[in-house]
């Protein structure tokens, strides 16, 4: 039987991961936040030429900037958050929180996670399970507060950290190695922590992915996912900034 998801990081741009999403039992492929045309051409049509959407998880242009031209070379629908449709790509599916977009047999439930900007959204596959949360989460920290506030990021980090522990988490970016290097600044007792960091040198040094992970891994050494109230976030994220 055919595995009910299937999920690949494209290496794009810098540090950017655009993320191929495909659906087993039908074939169905969705792309997420792609923003370099040749690479995902390549992976497209090396895995048979078919893209049926197009997910956007917020408006930056190193998350959307081939989105048109995939849909006009492959016919995907583009799907976004309604309250950003004035500075997406001109959207097919316009999505709220709490809806559902389906693909194949599995489905995407969308989900409001403001901070990094006031209109990210991320999308939820309870098949994998698997969440695509753009620059909101990153392996062991958070977003920039680029137009959202303190208690926008933690209201989504909380919204996040409520799915099941086995959740992949599949981001927007290879932040990780530097990312580690603050979490240890400010956790430096953290067992978890210090395995993790030792496992994403080793996973850099083969320039290999550190995304996915899982959300209990992500629990246990993301300080920003572990920060108890919009206070500590607020001060982390300051801290971060200048680190």
């Amino acid at each position: 039987m055919a595995d009910p998801l299937s999920i690949r990081a494209i290496p794009i741009l810098n540090d950017n991961y655009a993320w191929f999403v495909h659906d087993g039992a039908t074939g169905a492929a969705a792309m997420v936040d792609p923003a370099e045309d040749a690479p995902l051409v390549a992976a497209i049509d090396a895995a048979g030429g078919r893209l049926d959407l197009i997910l956007l998880t917020h408006h930056h242009a190193d998350h959307v900037a081939a989105a048109a031209a995939l849909r006009t070379r492959y016919g995907a629908r583009i799907v976004g958050a309604a309250a950003d449709a004035w500075r997406l790509p001109a959207l097919d599916i316009a999505v709220h929180d709490g809806d559902t977009v389906p693909l194949g047999r599995a489905e995407a439930r969308v989900m409001a996670t403001p901070g990094h900007t006031t209109g990210e959204v991320s999308y939820y596959f309870p098949a994998g399970p698997a969440l695509f949360c753009g620059d909101t989460l990153f392996s062991m920290g958070c977003g920039r507060l680029f137009e959202g506030t303190a208690a926008d990021m933690y209201a989504s980090l909380r919204r996040i950290a409520a799915l099941p522990d086995e959740t992949l988490v599949c981001c927007g970016h290879e932040y990780t190695q530097s990312n580690a290097r603050f979490a240890l600044h400010v956790d430096p007792d953290n067992m978890a922590l210090r395995a993790r960091a030792r496992q994403v040198a080793i996973l850099r040094g083969e320039g290999r992915p550190t995304v996915p992970v899982t959300l209990a891994e992500e629990r246990a050494t993301n300080p920003f996912l572990r920060a108890g109230d919009v206070a500590t976030l607020a001060r982390l994220r300051r801290e971060k900034d200048g680190f």
